[in-house]
């Protein structure tokens, strides 16, 4: 895959570390394009995370729910050290 950085002609630095740098900032510019996501795949990971949570706190019981609740609190507010 080639870029328009990748693309400019220009005298490489006579210096081995600012030809390095140049090296690095042409990898760096080309590796910052993010991937598209597949659409569909969106969809159903969004689907499923809707239903999630929902359906976790049916299964269990308010005797559960309660210890998770309390757990989670108790990190919450514990001191920081």
């Amino acid at each position: 895959m080639y870029t328009a950085v990748m693309r400019k002609r220009k005298t490489p630095p006579k210096d081995p570390n600012a030809a390095a740098k140049s090296v690095l900032d042409a990898i760096i510019a080309s590796s910052e394009a993010e991937p598209e996501k597949n659409p569909a795949a969106v969809a159903l990971g969004r689907l499923g995370g809707l239903k999630g949570g929902k359906a976790r706190a049916k299964k269990l019981s308010a005797e559960r729910r309660r210890e998770i609740a309390k757990a989670a609190a108790t990190k919450r507010w514990r001191p920081k050290s």
